[in-house]
């Protein structure tokens, strides 16, 4: 006979009251069983129970029960502080209970208490008088610590430690098990997760001497790991001593390093290390003045120039429809157009289409002429040794006279901006720096003076001159609204990163004086680059903007908070934009709050499209529209599906600029995809071609997707946007460039910085005398996967149809009686339906025919699983962990060629592409390899200039240039009376 099920726990209740403490006991163990079940009967005793807790006549492991027993019932009523206050006095018991079936969820919510609660003791313990931690809530902790790395639990136990500053424990692991991976790991948690400046610091310093050094034989996989790490730490003192180590036996892997550094760190810390590198005469001097010469930052540039260059794969016919479909002389249109150049030519030097379309750019006037301009900045982004001679026509001359192009203040203006953009990031910044601090000083048109600021600022970035700065300040003090505006922007330009009070508080002061919201808003960005990357340092100056009552100071603000925490994800900044987004009287303000997002998420892109769902479904179209940069800008490049899936919707929004935003963010979002690794490609290509070409569709839509399009197809098809280094740390151009095009809401012209966040895809391999070897390399992935688009047909012409001829109903009633009346003679008529018969007849057979001779094309035949790449060919990030140098290669990379192994298992789409939504930040890029047969003759890539240009009609040229030569200058034949 079965047992009754216990209804009541009053009968062991009642053993609580009797004398003899054995019956107390056995009581207190017995009501441990049963709380789960009877808990709300037994929390009425509660108040016996913590008296038997602290009573002296009990035994230690009744006095445990009863701790267990009150943290119990306390987590049942809701009250976890004193669930673990009752949880830490079990002692033993407490422990054991971890073994109990049924008791999962309560021990995992008291220890998830209990770390909480350590980690607030230890920060405590840290600052000044603070108190010491509880023992027995440092028995627990060891103990979850021993559990999990006994169950080989190390991430969590290093997530703990990180928490609780406990590096000793981050040792101890690392000793253990000598696993280089989990150093990288505690190094992208401390850096990806909103830890303070200090600690973070201290923590990468601490990890920094725990990494084995690394050497050219041993392939170290950690190169990527600590380029990251002295690169966060910008620390001169602790990078050379690594370089300086490598010299001479591994002075491949130092000149890896040097290029590494290059991609990610900011233009003072490159400066630092080139001067602090020994320079004494010696036998390595060679070595040290190749590594200066890389530092300077110019190496680089002109590598990815030629590999631009060498591998242009724009479609003209894009570029000629886009030019048919829109009005030239409608200056939104004509900007477009400028903007979809520039995008699909950045940097790649080739002028080709405005060369051809000399009418077309003779229609600009005004601040379209300003753009057109400033669009050779973006199309020779990086060119910068002839910059000058590329723009010499429109320059203002030294002598304070005109420019080639007489009374053009636009053209003058736009080509010291183009300056800007042409150096913008290739460490020759300072040189032209006096040029254009001279050009801003000599001008008198506001214009001018707007075109000089902004060369300036993006020229100098993170320079801290203060003398630009100087100079920058007297233009704004001079309260002109366009010229304000972009010395605004550029003082903040200038002191990025520094969040210097002085420059901070000048800068503030005046936007709350000037009466020109221009001058207010550039100010307002500019203090937010002031503050780029210092987090907490920022937190007083973001309360105070976002205090204020004018719009534009709050909209600063919230870019503020942004860029202090870029990159961190900081839970209390997310939850700071989301509640002005939804909370804000101003939509301006409510807009950038959503966008400034993907500034915080961007190295978790998955989350976005989760994070901004609710917000792309707003009622407000500002909200909505700052979801589809939020997503265009946190997942560029990724082809995440999530994000298109949420855009797609949004480009047939009701409201113009909402679908604006949505075809510019689908061209971020599957720029360098392929039409077999996304769905969505060819649709949205399909999508673009029609808003362009469709005449009643609103002026900001098509604007918005004539971007898109030159976004999807930027740098000659083969750059992504990447708010990451390769390296893996935070790419401060790109984040800079994003945040001024974002700013193309108000202004057009600065649309053209996003091509600072352009990041060019390739394999670039370069030897120790940093000359190009012609070598191959495999990618073990389906060519379609990653190949380029196809290129677009041109439209065929329309042949005219014969229209039918009406037919009376007298008529055919006579041509049915002839019909009738031939058969019965069995006579076949020539007649409409004996041509239809023999039509279909024919289209039957050539049908047949060509369905015979597909079965046996190529097309039909199973693609292969690799392909062989030579150097300096495109392989797109998602790419880059497919690739691989075969064993028997005379040459090999000194360093891993990819930061992230290839994904492996997950969804698959229609194609069966595997879909990830991993950022592949790092790998490829320049490699430097090492020749395993020195003694065999090398051939080499000539690096003069080589390049694709793809004409009109379809056909493809290869044009040399000899060497340095410039191209061929010409001038825009631009109406003097504009």
């Amino acid at each position: 006979m079965a047992p009754r099920p216990q209804s009541s726990a009053a009968g062991v209740l009642a053993l609580l009251s009797e004398p003899e403490p054995l019956l107390k006991e056995h009581a207190l163990k017995a009501l441990n069983a049963l709380v789960p079940q009877f808990w709300a009967e037994i929390s009425e005793h509660i108040e016996l129970i913590e008296s038997l807790y602290e009573s002296e006549e009990l035994s230690k492991d009744a006095h445990n029960s009863a701790a267990l027993l009150a943290s119990k019932l306390y987590y049942y009523l809701g009250d976890y502080d004193e669930a673990l206050s009752f949880a830490l006095g079990a002692g033993n018991a407490f422990e054991a209970e971890g073994r109990t079936p049924g008791a999962q969820e309560y021990v995992e919510t008291v220890i998830s208490k209990a770390i909480d609660r350590y980690v607030a003791a230890r920060r405590e313990e840290q600052t000044e008088g603070g108190g010491k931690v509880d023992p027995k809530l440092q028995n627990v902790i060891e103990g979850i610590f021993r559990r999990c790395i006994q169950d080989g639990e190390y991430k969590q136990a290093i997530g703990i430690a990180l928490e609780s500053s406990r590096l000793d424990v981050i040792e101890h692991i690392y000793k253990l098990t000598n696993d280089i991976s989990l150093l990288s790991y505690t190094m992208e948690a401390v850096i990806d997760t909103g830890f303070s400046l200090s600690y973070r610091d201290q923590v990468l310093k601490f990890l920094l001497p725990l990494f084995p050094p690394p050497t050219v034989n041993t392939h170290s996989p950690h190169v990527h790991s600590l380029t990251r790490l002295l690169v966060t730490l910008s620390s001169p003192e602790l990078t050379v001593p690594l370089l300086t180590s490598l010299v001479p036996d591994d002075k491949l892997l130092a000149y890896q390093f040097a290029f590494d550094f290059v991609e990610g760190g900011s233009q003072d810390f490159l400066e630092a290390i080139r001067n602090d590198l020994p320079g004494e005469e010696g036998e390595h001097q060679a070595i040290y003045e190749t590594l200066r010469r890389i530092l300077a930052g110019q190496q680089s540039v002109k590598l990815y120039l030629e590999f631009l260059k060498r591998n242009n794969k724009v479609d003209m016919l894009i570029l000629k429809h886009t030019k048919d479909s829109l009005e030239p002389r409608s200056s939104i249109y004509h900007t477009a157009l400028s903007l979809q150049n520039a995008f699909m030519h950045s940097g790649t030097t080739s002028d080709t289409f405005l060369r051809e379309n000399l009418e077309w750019l003779a229609l600009a006037s005004n601040w379209s002429k300003f753009t057109a301009t400033a669009a050779l900045g973006v199309i020779h982004k990086g060119h910068f040794q002839e910059g000058m001679n590329i723009l010499g026509p429109y320059l203002p001359q030294p002598n304070g006279g005109e420019s080639g192009i007489p009374g053009a203040a636009y053209s003058e203006g736009g080509a010291l901006y183009a300056l800007g953009l042409i150096h913008a990031g290739c460490g020759s910044g300072r040189q032209v720096e006096g040029y254009l601090r001279d050009a801003l000083k000599a001008a008198t048109v506001e214009v001018v003076q707007h075109g000089a600021a902004l060369g300036l600022g993006v020229a100098g970035m993170g320079g801290k001159n203060a003398e630009a700065y100087e100079d920058l300040k007297q233009v704004l003090y001079s309260d002109s609204a366009i010229a304000g505006e972009a010395a605004g922007y550029a003082m903040g330009l200038i002191m990025l990163g520094t969040a210097d009070p002085t420059a901070a508080d000048e800068m503030l002061v005046y936007a709350r004086e000037t009466q020109h919201e221009k001058i207010i808003r550039g100010l307002a960005i500019g203090l937010a680059f002031i503050f780029y990357g210092r987090q907490e340092q920022a937190d007083a100056t973001v309360k105070e903007l976002l205090a204020e009552k004018d719009p534009i100071l709050r909209y600063g603000g919230v870019y503020t908070l942004a860029l202090a925490y870029a990159g961190t994800a900081n839970n209390d900044a997310v939850r700071k934009l989301l509640h002005i987004a939804v909370s804000d009287t101003s939509d301006d303000v409510r807009r950038a709050a959503v966008t400034s997002l993907a500034f915080l998420l961007f190295k978790n892109p998955s989350s976005v499209p989760r994070i901004v769902q609710l917000l792309s479904e707003s009622y407000n179209p500002h909200v909505r529209s700052g979801a589809t940069l939020a997503l265009g800008i946190a997942c560029a490049g990724t082809g995440l599906q999530d994000a298109v899936e949420i855009l797609e919707p949004m480009t047939k929004d009701s409201v113009d600029f909402v679908r604006q935003g949505a075809l510019i963010a689908l061209g971020m979002v599957l720029v360098e995809q392929s039409e077999a690794s996304s769905a969505s490609m060819a649709s949205t290509r399909t999508l673009y071609h029609k808003v362009i070409g469709d005449k009643h569709e609103d002026p900001v839509a098509r604007f918005g997707a004539t971007l898109g399009q030159g976004l999807i197809d930027a740098g000659g098809r083969n750059v992504t946007i990447n708010l990451q280094s390769r390296a893996g740390s935070r790419n401060t151009s790109a984040i800079v460039g994003m945040v001024l095009f974002s700013q193309f809401w108000y202004w057009y012209p600065l649309a053209h910085c996003a091509s600072l966040a352009f990041q060019p895809t390739g394999i670039i391999g370069i030897d120790g005398n940093l000359d190009a070897p012609k070598f191959d390399f495999i990618s073990n992935a389906r060519p379609s996967l990653f190949a380029y688009p196809p290129p677009t047909k041109p439209p065929k012409k329309e042949t005219v149809t014969k229209v039918a001829a009406a037919v009376l109903s007298t008529t055919a009633k006579q041509k049915a009686r002839e019909k009738k009346k031939a058969a019965d003679n069995g006579e076949a008529m020539d007649t409409d339906e004996k041509k239809e018969a023999d039509v279909e007849m024919k289209t039957d057979e050539a049908s047949t025919s060509t369905q015979k001779q597909g079965e046996i094309t190529p097309k039909s035949r199973r693609e292969p699983s690799f392909e062989k790449l030579s150097n300096f060919s495109r392989v797109t990030p998602a790419q880059m962990p497919h690739i691989v140098f075969p064993a028997d290669g005379r040459y090999q990379p000194v360093r891993a060629v990819s930061a992230y192994p290839a994904p492996k298992g997950g969804k698959v789409n229609a194609n069966g592409v595997k879909l990830t939504s991993e950022k592949y930040a790092g790998g490829g890029g320049i490699l430097v390899v090492v020749d395993t047969r020195p003694d065999e003759e090398a051939e080499y890539i000539d690096l003069s200039t080589i390049h694709a240009v793809h004409t009109a009609d379809g056909v493809t040229v290869e044009i040399r240039e000899g060497g340095p030569d410039p191209p061929e200058p010409f001038e825009y034949p631009f109406d003097n009376d504009t």
